[in-house]
Parts: structure tokens; C-alpha cells; sequence
């Protein structure tokens, strides 16, 4: 089991979707645009209700940072842990970086946004659950094509002109860039 991106089977809805945040002022993150880019666990028959959001650079790709991100109430998360740890279950319920992922100096920043700005915007929590159970559905239906999947790149390593890592085709900076 691993976090596959959205728009790994959903291309052109991530495409038209993604959450992209452009900061021309705010001091405490680069200047630039960055992409919030979903990933869902990829294994049948779980149902974690979370979301990885893969902060990426949309100038070079550079991971910035991964936030974790539950939207159920605690006791859903323990129930499905089938633990009360604060620590665990405070990760799993969300929004908190995620500690297995790399993350830039920035990383605390996007994950303050996204509690303040993000987290706010209903509409953008309730589109994130809709792409959530799209996604559910579609490993569902599909579990074969979820054994050959690989576990997605850091972008991080990938160059502009490389094919990109979430396996579409076209290069890296025609795609997640």
C-alpha cells in the first residue's frame, strides 16, 4: 500500500481541480506558485479517509512539502486505528506533516496555510472527500491495476525534460511541474 496521486486516473479533473497557491507577498513562503496535489491510499479495502497534499514547486517540481490530512471526527480515526494514542491519532486526523516525508524549511508554512486558508474553504474540503471517494471507487473496480503500480517519484529528482514520475508520457515539465 502507498499514497498514488490523484491524477494518476483522474488527469483532467486534477488538471482543471488542483488547489495552486501563487505568493507574491507573504514572507515566510518563496515567491511563486505551488500545487496542493492529492494523493490516496492505493490499497483495496481501506478506508482511511485521508489525504497525502504533495506541495510542489510549479517552477522546478520541488517537493516542499507533504501534508497529512483526515477530515473524519477523532473517533472515526480510532475506531479505524483501533488505538486512542493522541500522538497517532492527532497524525491521522489531521491537517500535520507528514514526519516519513522529506520536507523544506517552507514546510511548517504550507502546512499554517492550509490550516488557515485551506481548511476554511468548504468547498475546496468537500471537493477533496468528492476526489477521495472517486478515487476509492476506482481501486474498488480496478485492484489488478494497483499491483503494478510503483510508489510515486520524488519530483524532487526528477529533470524538466524527463518523463514524469506519475507515469503519464509526457515530461515532467508538461505534466506535474
Amino acid at each position: 500500500m502507498f499514497y498514488v496521486p490523484f491524477f494518476e486516473f483522474f488527469p483532467e479533473i486534477a488538471e482543471n481541480e488542483t488547489r495552486v497557491l501563487t505568493n507574491l507577498s507573504d514572507d515566510s513562503l518563496p515567491k511563486g506558485e505551488f500545487g496542493y496535489l492529492e494523493s490516496f491510499c492505493n490499497e483495496p479495502g481501506c478506508d482511511c479517509r485521508r489525504v497525502f497534499l504533495n506541495v510542489t514547486n510549479a517552477r522546478d517540481g520541488k517537493l516542499m512539502a507533504v501534508i497529512a490530512y483526515g477530515w473524519e471526527k477523532k473517533q472515526f480515526y480510532v475506531d479505524w486505528f483501533g488505538d486512542n494514542d493522541p500522538q497517532m491519532i492527532s497524525e491521522l486526523k489531521g491537517p500535520a506533516l507528514n514526519m516519513a516525508s522529506p520536507q523544506s524549511k517552507y514546510a511548517p508554512a504550507f502546512l499554517q496555510f492550509f490550516k488557515e486558508v485551506l481548511l476554511k474553504d468548504k468547498a475546496y474540503i468537500k471537493r477533496i472527500v468528492r476526489h477521495y471517494e472517486m478515487f476509492r471507487d476506482y481501486v474498488e473496480k480496478n485492484p489488478e491495476k494497483m499491483e503494478s503500480l510503483t510508489p510515486y517519484e520524488n519530483p524532487e529528482k526528477t529533470g524538466r525534460n524527463e518523463p514524469c514520475p506519475c507515469g503519464s508520457g509526457k515530461t515532467f515539465k508538461k505534466c506535474c511541474a
